[in-house]
Order: structure tokens, then C-alpha cells, then sequence
């Protein structure tokens, strides 16, 4: 089976253990779900300690046990539990990405990357976010990234679709029409492709 297939298998079985303890649950656990993955996208000695197959289980258990002590709500930390004893703990990045998606999309929110030439200000990013809540018909969480080689507009990213509405998209797409197009009988006195 396919590490994202699981991943969700098992996010969705963390959102259901969450709405059953409450509303505010489902946030609680996906903070808990985000710090713990990003401790392991983060610290090396970590992950290989958690993923090597020579470091037992109950001492696995045991270093998150003391990790997530008082920090994560303790529904979350037998999930935590399981997933080491079904040696899946190498997905925690996958079921935290997983996880956050399936409860946004519950909540009806959406999240969207969007690269762009320069800073914006305040009064861009609202404009940004108004534009796209009308677009998508959900509460929209933007992040902002410059990259100083798009020579105008923006890149929107929302999961796996891109929108690429920069200058340097339009003008490769203005190339890509010119090149295809053929020319006008007339100086070299046939047609001849561009």
C-alpha cells in the first residue's frame, strides 16, 4: 500500500479519535501532529533513532512518552503509541500533512502558497485573501514567499494545483503560440514555421 494512502488511513483515524473529545480537539491534536513532525523533519538523530530497527519499540515509546509529555493531549499520544507498535512512525510528516489537509477541509478553510516578485504590504495580502476567499468560497490561510526572478505577478499553489498567472508564465505561453504558428506566404515565398 502506498505511504500516502496510509498516511491518510491513519489521519483520518486521528480526526475521528479527536471529534469524539470535542470541537476543539481537532485543532489540539493537529498541533500536537505538527510539532511532532516537524521535531522529526528537524532533528536527524531523532528520525533515525525512531525509524532504525534496532532501537526497540518500548524505547521508542518511552523517548516520546517523556517528548510529548504535557504537551499533547494523551488520546493523542496512544495514537502516537500504535503508530510505533504498526512500526509507521516514519510517516508523521505524511499523516501531519494528511491530517491538516482533511481538517481543513472539514472546517472549510484552505491553505495557499503564493510566491510573488516582491514583499507585499498589508494592503496586498488582504486584497490577495479577499480575492481568493470569493474565488474559493472558503477561508483562506495564504503564506507568502519572494522570489525575485518572477518579473510580475503571482504563483498560487493550493495542494497540487498551480496557478501560474506571472509574467514570465505568459510570456513563455506567447512564445510557445509563436513558435507553433506558421508565417504568411510572402518573403521567402512559402509558408514557413516560426
Amino acid at each position: 500500500m502506498r505511504a500516502e494512502i496510509i498516511a491518510r488511513n491513519y489521519a483520518e483515524t486521528l480526526a475521528a479519535l479527536a471529534e469524539r473529545q470535542g470541537p476543539a480537539a481537532l485543532e489540539q491534536f493537529g498541533t500536537a501532529l505538527d510539532d511532532l513532525a516537524a521535531m522529526l523533519q528537524g532533528d536527524a538523530r531523532m528520525r533515525q533513532f525512531l525509524e532504525t530497527p534496532r532501537v526497540r519499540p518500548e524505547q521508542k515509546k518511552d523517548a516520546l512518552r517523556q517528548a510529548l509529555a504535557g504537551r499533547a493531549p494523551e488520546m493523542f499520544v496512544r495514537f502516537v503509541m500504535v503508530l510505533v507498535d504498526k512500526r509507521r512512525q516514519s510517516l508523521l510528516p505524511e499523516i501531519a500533512q494528511a491530517y491538516r489537509d482533511l481538517v481543513d477541509q472539514r472546517m472549510g478553510r484552505a491553505r495557499v502558497d503564493v510566491t510573488i516578485s516582491h514583499a507585499p504590504d498589508a494592503a496586498l495580502q488582504a486584497e490577495i485573501q479577499r480575492a481568493l476567499e470569493a474565488q474559493l468560497g472558503r477561508t483562506v490561510t495564504a503564506t507568502y514567499r519572494v522570489d525575485p526572478e518572477l518579473l510580475g505577478g503571482m504563483v498560487l499553489r493550493l495542494g497540487d494545483e498551480i496557478l501560474d498567472g506571472s509574467v514570465r508564465s505568459r510570456a513563455s505561453a506567447l512564445r510557445r503560440r509563436l513558435m507553433e504558428s506558421t508565417m504568411p506566404a510572402g518573403a521567402n515565398g512559402s509558408a514557413a514555421a516560426v
